[in-house]
């Protein structure tokens, strides 16, 4: 079920959707979480608003309070199913019911701070670059930061061509040696599919790497499939945990 409206450029053909679940193990009733007096899931619906290469946004939730939270700042809402497993699974569910849109990007709804810009450029190269069946994006962090141990951001791994080799939430590469310019990348929360890709990879079974670092991209990995990844320059933070939305609320608090 749909509800809500709609009022994207029709001519574009990626469809935007923002997986948002109350039943987080380490921050239940995440997407609701206040932020500078707005819900989580809204200051990510307002940057995907900001995109000019979306047809369409909405955000898949199986929660009835997350859905009129979204309908009461003016989002569209997708009701999808309780018994998903993981948020590509509920976003595989919302683009079955938008079957106009060939492209499907899936912005994670605890990235509040996402570069527009980033969001644009991974609909376009899944646009033009049909053979791209996944795309997503990463960052470099700085020599020493903290992140590079911390569990909760996930880090990334490429091969020559720009495309993954592996996702971990331990620190990846280890450093035995030190290689010049080779940095520590932090792997962003957004994804984008090919329609069909998108319905064939929630057919796989979860695999086993995917299930030791409960990281659900490994399990297209798993299965032979390329993941293009983009380098970007935007590092705004991911909010997994109570203590990171307490920091970006002082943080906008203050500006």
């Amino acid at each position: 079920m749909t509800t809500g409206p709609s009022n994207m450029p029709s001519s574009a053909n990626a469809l935007c959707v923002i997986p948002a679940r109350w039943a987080s193990s380490r921050f239940p009733g995440k997407p609701l979480h206040l932020i500078a007096g707005k819900p989580l899931v809204q200051h990510v619906w307002e940057r995907c608003q900001c995109c000019r290469s979306l047809g369409g946004i909405v955000v898949a939730t199986d929660h009835e309070e997350i859905a009129d939270a979204v309908i009461g700042f003016g989002g569209e809402v997708v009701m999808t199913s309780p018994d998903h497993a993981s948020g590509t699974d509920r976003v595989a569910e919302a683009a079955r019911q938008r079957p106009e849109f060939s492209q499907i990007i899936n912005v994670q709804g605890d990235e509040p701070l996402i570069a527009p810009e980033l969001i644009d450029e991974l609909a376009e190269t899944l646009t033009q670059h049909p053979e791209c069946a996944m795309v997503t994006a990463a960052h470099a962090l700085p020599d020493g930061a903290a992140e590079i141990d911390d569990p909760n951001v996930v880090k990334v791994v490429l091969n020559a061509l720009g495309e993954a080799l592996y996702f971990s939430r331990s620190r990846i590469p280890y450093e035995r040696s030190p290689v010049e310019g080779l940095p520590v990348l932090r792997h962003k929360g957004i994804y984008g599919f090919q329609r069909d890709f998108l319905q064939q990879f929630v057919q796989w079974p979860p695999s086993p790497l995917e299930c030791s670092e409960q990281l659900e991209q490994l399990r297209a990995l798993e299965n032979g499939a390329r993941i293009r990844v983009i380098l970007c320059s935007d590092d705004s933070p991911g909010i997994d945990t109570p203590q990171q939305a307490a920091l970006l609320n002082r943080q906008l608090g203050s500006e």
